[in-house]
């Protein structure tokens, strides 16, 4: 029975010995990312940050973020003019023991031109999205697991919004009547129906574990 005790005390031991020297205290240093050329979509797929959007002032879009030598990011554009930003880890498994980054750390702030872009595409997970009053010519879709996701105003002709053990919450720009609806919840409540037609725009909700709250501007 002690030769038991021992060895999980050990075993103990050993582990706040790891998350003493895991490099998950790295410092992060704050970068920046400018387009310098033209952008039609914007895509960012990434894990464990809260992505801020915000419009820009002078119409360029720019992606203020935080990264060290282990959670980095991928940035590129491709030749059909589609700016993608995905999470990068070089971690080992001693690396995620022990806390997770500041608050600060684990932001994301994306600043687009309003009515410029023709699709935007965000998604996270354990973290919120924020959205300004924003228009995009053809779709706007929103994902979140393990987190909320909140906006001012969105306009586009198709807005899907999906959220895993979080709330989402809003204002639709345009009327009931413009929009075909389809709504999906679990383990939560919603004011929105579960189907409803003649609209020529489209709206796709669901929240699995979490409520939905969206109202229509007119």
């Amino acid at each position: 029975m002690k030769k038991i005790i021992l060895i999980a005390l050990c075993v103990i031991l050993n582990i706040f010995i790891l998350a003493g020297c895991s490099d998950s205290g790295e410092p992060f240093e704050e970068k920046s990312y400018t387009a310098d050329t033209q952008i039609n979509e914007i895509n960012l797929d990434v894990q464990d940050r809260e992505i801020e959007v915000s419009i820009s002032r002078d119409n360029r879009i720019r992606i203020d973020y935080f990264e060290n030598s282990k959670e980095a990011y991928d940035i590129s554009v491709s030749d059909e003019n589609i700016l993608t930003m995905t999470s990068k880890s070089n971690k080992d498994w001693t690396d995620y023991i022990g806390g997770k980054p500041s608050a600060e750390n684990r932001k994301i702030f994306l600043q687009i031109p309003d009515a410029l872009l023709d699709n935007i595409t965000l998604s996270t997970t354990n973290e919120n999205i924020l959205l300004p009053a924003l228009t995009v010519t053809w779709s706007i879709s929103v994902s979140a697991n393990g987190g909320d996701i909140a906006f001012e105003s969105l306009n586009a002709d198709t807005i899907d919004l999906a959220v895993k053990n979080g709330d989402i919450s809003g204002t639709i720009a345009g009327s009931y009547d413009d929009f075909s609806v389809h709504s999906e919840i679990k383990k939560g409540e919603s004011n929105l129906p579960d189907s409803k037609d003649g609209g020529e725009k489209l709206l796709n909700v669901s929240a699995n574990n979490g409520d939905i709250d969206i109202e229509f501007s007119n």
